[in-house]
């Protein structure tokens, strides 16, 4: 298990939440830095808040 608040813990986070490569430039998650993943998290998180 990763610990919270790192690159491996945003990562699973993602994938478990159905994200598996970035939204707009179609890469692995794995290739990009801590705080893009951070962003990215969020703006999910948002998502899923606005739906419900």
């Amino acid at each position: 298990m990763a610990y919270f608040g790192s690159k491996g813990w945003y990562v699973s986070r993602l994938k478990e939440l159905g994200v598996n490569r970035h939204p707009q430039e179609q890469r692995k998650l794995e290739l990009y830095k801590t705080y893009i993943l951070r962003n990215l998290y969020q703006e999910q998180l948002e998502k899923i808040k606005g739906n419900v």
